[in-house]
């Protein structure tokens, strides 16, 4: 199943398919039929939810993306519940808890100890409903924002701390039965929209006319592609919505732990001068590999899966084969690196019924993960800003103060560290 979908995959982001394989040319009937279903079933699918949308009783923004995987949705769902939080207003991500939950499971320990809830399911308008119901709510639209901010209030001393002011679809671009305030759309810089066709001949979930949807776009992984291609991506986007605000975010590595263990934090340095390999089982892995290459490793390995991939007992048994080609080229132990969202990547069932840590799997070896955090590199204007801005129709004063120019950028921060190219927070 694994190597199929590889195949597909290949497919999917391959635009000449003159240069595909024959293996590759004997899947293509079945791809094209099955695609031709799936425009079929999507048409069925938008109109009969047309007619039935639900709204709640407070602001919904929307957190999605038009191609499977590896676009940044839930680094940007984070994002915005943490800056909604020091703001004071209590968020509700709402997931639908797609393989297994290990995005949300992400999100809980990176916003642990903040005021955000999270509500998980296929109908989130009844999840939704049953924790506004269970926490109360605050509609921030008819309280003056800028107020809020000057009285610095804050969540955790208010005597509504626990009412839900906002709510953040995570994925939640084709999940059209809940109406939501904002839509923001997220689009991976690097491999964009592939061949341009539907699932799953191509990576697309719908047509690229569903942009005209977007409120805003956000272009993931802008610092990996070059200022020329930038603007072409721009200009596609601007193409088929001229109003949509465009803004760019790239994921800066923050630290290492050891799997199994996310209270021991290693300095990327630990990467330095070592032989590492990378497993993933992640959308996009290309920029997770780009990154740990970045960091100065004397040679760097791969090992991709695709995203929310299950682990089995012949996965361990490749990934241990190239670990001791590794030891024997080099003559030292590799680094087995993996991506927090894998955080204990799950192992098939062993003969005691119970699930293991690839960590544990992999005793041998030495097995880290790689924490990174968005970063938003801004054109223009300020994401939260611009976010705010849409979302209750008022003038915002109180985030200018964030607001420092460089030549290109314009970056959200609240303790800025200069690089050669960007201001990061």
């Amino acid at each position: 199943m694994e190597k199929l979908r590889k195949l597909v995959n290949e497919i999917a982001y391959t635009k000449n398919f003159s240069k595909l394989s024959p293996l590759h040319f004997s899947l293509l009937p079945f791809l094209y039929t099955s695609s031709s279903f799936y425009k079929l079933a999507l048409s069925i699918r938008h109109r009969f939810f047309l007619s039935q949308i639900h709204r709640l009783p407070l602001p919904v923004i929307s957190v999605g993306n038009l191609t499977w995987g590896g676009n940044g949705k839930t680094p940007m769902v984070e994002f915005i519940a943490l800056f909604f939080h020091r703001s004071g207003i209590s968020p509700l991500v709402l997931s639908r808890g797609y393989g297994g939950g290990d995005e949300v499971n992400m999100l809980r320990r990176h916003l642990l100890g903040t005021s955000t809830k999270f509500g998980v399911g296929a109908n989130r308008a009844a999840v939704a409903s049953h924790l506004i119901q269970k926490y109360g709510h605050i509609d921030i639209r008819k309280s003056l924002w800028h107020e809020k901010q000057n009285l610095n209030w804050k969540a955790h001393n208010s005597l509504d701390s626990e009412k839900i002011g906002i709510v953040v679809l995570d994925d939640a671009m084709q999940h059209w039965s809940l109406w939501r305030d904002l839509d923001i759309m997220m689009v991976n810089g690097l491999t964009l929209w592939g061949n341009g066709r539907l699932l799953p001949l191509g990576p697309l979930r719908e047509p690229l006319t569903a942009l005209r949807r977007a409120d805003v776009v956000v272009i993931h992984h802008a610092d990996l592609v070059s200022d020329h291609a930038l603007e072409d991506i721009e200009s596609m986007i601007q193409g088929i919505k001229n109003s949509a605000p465009i803004f760019l975010t790239k994921m800066d590595p923050t630290y290492l732990f050891e799997v199994g263990n996310i209270n021991a934090k290693i300095l990327l340095t630990a990467l330095h001068e070592a032989t590492i390999l990378c497993v993933s089982a992640i959308g996009s892995p290309e920029p997770f590999v780009k990154r740990v290459q970045e960091m100065g490793a004397l040679y760097v390995d791969r090992i991709d899966f695709s995203d929310h991939h299950i682990f089995h007992a012949r996965d361990i048994g490749m990934i241990r084969a190239r670990l001791g080609e590794l030891e024997r080229k080099f003559g030292f132990k590799p680094i087995v690196v993996v991506t927090e969202k894998r955080l204990i990547p799950k192992v098939g069932q062993h003969h005691n019924g119970q699930r293991n840590s690839l960590s544990r799997e992999l005793s041998t070896a030495v097995c880290l993960e790689l924490s990174s955090n968005p970063r938003p590199l801004v054109k223009s204007e300020e994401i939260p800003y611009h976010i705010i801005k849409l979302l209750m129709g008022i003038r915002v004063y109180s985030f200018l103060m964030h607001f420092k120019e460089t030549k290109e950028f314009i970056v959200y921060s609240l303790h800025f560290k200069e690089t050669k190219e960007f201001i990061v927070y």
